[in-house]
């Protein structure tokens, strides 16, 4: 292993055998954590569940995607209306190591092959609206009996009851109800307290990606190994019910908690929008430097100390003395000013290595943590991420050359995640899934075919 690999700041040693047993290279001759579940994925124009099912194909579930005859709407959310083939960009993503068929379940014929399916599987997954597949004759209640150790996952924004369930029954789960319900967004965008803000910018942004999706598909894979691993004791399968919108208020940090605090004191407030500033704690922020931006973290009193000698400013650690002035949302925006007007004279390497070489003096105050805010082409070229084969690029029969993340799992010792294969046609899977689990011959798929069924 290349000694420049390690990284000054951990014990060459350590990181050598951490490596050893972890080392990429290796996962195929490994074993898969989850290959002893058969998992029947039947989201539609949703991501969050395809995102809960990647993570259990990554663990080497057996994944079978359902989709309707003419496909999933979700291949076709792509940017810019970009596909390769058959696929969006998205989906492309989050097909991966998923066997594909097609189900037209809203036939009856499908949902008796659905039914069989079923006892063949361990986990269902469906982003339908509440009482969508009930009212099929194939919800949990039916299921169930089929296969009593179903462990059955329904995902939508409102839940599957409760008053807003009942008003907004039609819906499933969109990314931006989920945002915009989920509270983080209330706090998201240019910075309330800024005077320098235009009044028209001041306004709730949503992030950049399908963080509502994203977040309730985690939450819902993170459910569905507890109910893998209850069932594994006890043998009984469950129902579980995901709003992703909860899922973004469970990682609210202390947003309910501020409001709720004021409230009982007589002033309820809202946590108002702090931009890149931090009104638990700061310097925590991005800077301009000459080429781009800079994250700067120095914001307990002794790194506050370190940053301002690092800017020859001591005029700022005298004006802000503690956390208290420094937390002041009416002060941060005039120190964020000030701390741009040092990192503006230099680009961001060069910002990197006058921190990092402050934070190697025996003399130093404090540590002042320093780090570069990256576009997709800076990502593809840090040696970091190529080493840690952040991402894989695969040479697919169907889509050709494609590039997409790799499994955040792949640095478990024993049992890593890992890609297999990027994505596959609409229905490509018919005669191998249908064969291997009903023992359906080629003039069986053929008759359903021709009958709209598959």
């Amino acid at each position: 292993m290349d000694e420049k690999i390690v990284g000054l700041a951990i014990e060459p040693e350590y990181a050598k055998f951490v490596y050893s047993i972890t080392n990429p290279a290796d996962i195929s001759g490994k074993p898969e954590a989850l290959d002893d579940l058969v998992v029947l994925d039947l989201s539609y124009g949703n991501f969050a569940g395809l995102v809960a099912s990647s993570f259990l194909a990554e663990l080497g579930a057996e994944v079978i995607r359902i989709e309707p005859p003419a496909g999933d709407i979700a291949r076709k959310m792509t940017p810019e209306g970009i596909m390769i083939k058959d696929a969006g960009l998205a989906y492309i993503v989050e097909a991966r190591n998923k066997y594909h068929i097609t189900l037209n379940i809203e036939k009856e014929e499908g949902r008796e092959i659905l039914k069989k399916l079923v006892k063949k599987a361990d986990i269902l997954i469906e982003t339908f609206k509440p009482g969508y597949m009930e009212s099929l004759g194939i919800g949990y209640r039916q299921l169930k009996e089929i296969n009593p150790s179903l462990i059955y996952c329904a995902i939508t924004s409102f839940g599957q009851f409760g008053k807003d369930a009942e008003k907004f029954g039609k819906m499933t789960s969109y990314d931006l109800i989920d945002q915009a319900r989920g509270v983080v967004m209330s706090v998201t965008g240019e910075p309330e307290l800024d005077p320098d803000v235009p009044k028209e910018l001041k306004k709730p942004v949503k992030a950049g990606n399908w963080m509502g999706w994203y977040v309730g598909g985690m939450w819902a894979a993170f459910g569905i190994l507890i109910a893998a691993f209850y069932r594994k004791r006890t043998g009984k399968g469950q129902f579980i019910d995901v709003s992703p919108c909860e899922g973004l208020m469970a990682i609210a940090n202390y947003l309910m908690q501020y409001y709720h605090m004021t409230k009982m004191e007589g002033q309820p407030k809202k946590m108002v929008r702090a931009g890149n500033f931090d009104y638990a704690v700061f310097p925590y922020t991005y800077v301009r430097s000459k080429d781009g931006y800079v994250f700067l973290s120095g914001f307990t009193d002794p790194n506050w100390a370190a940053l301002c000698e690092i800017m020859n400013r001591p005029d700022l650690q005298r004006q802000y003395p503690t956390i208290k002035e420094r937390l002041n949302p009416y002060n941060q925006p005039t120190i964020q000013k000030e701390i741009e007007k040092f990192t503006t004279q230099y680009t961001s390497e060069e910002l990197l290595k006058i921190v990092l070489d402050y934070s190697r003096r025996p003399d130093r105050k404090g540590t002042v943590v320093p780090g570069r805010l990256n576009s997709p082409k800076e990502v593809m070229e840090v040696e970091h991420f190529k080493f840690k084969e952040m991402f894989v690029e695969r040479k697919d029969p169907n889509y050709g050359k494609v590039l997409v993340q790799n499994s955040l799992f792949r640095f478990m010792s024993r049992t890593p995640g890992r890609i297999k294969w990027i994505c596959r046609p609409i229905g490509a899977d018919n005669e191998f899934i249908y064969q291997k689990y009903l023992g359906f011959g080629r003039e069986k798929l053929e008759k359903l075919k021709n009958e709209g069924v598959i």
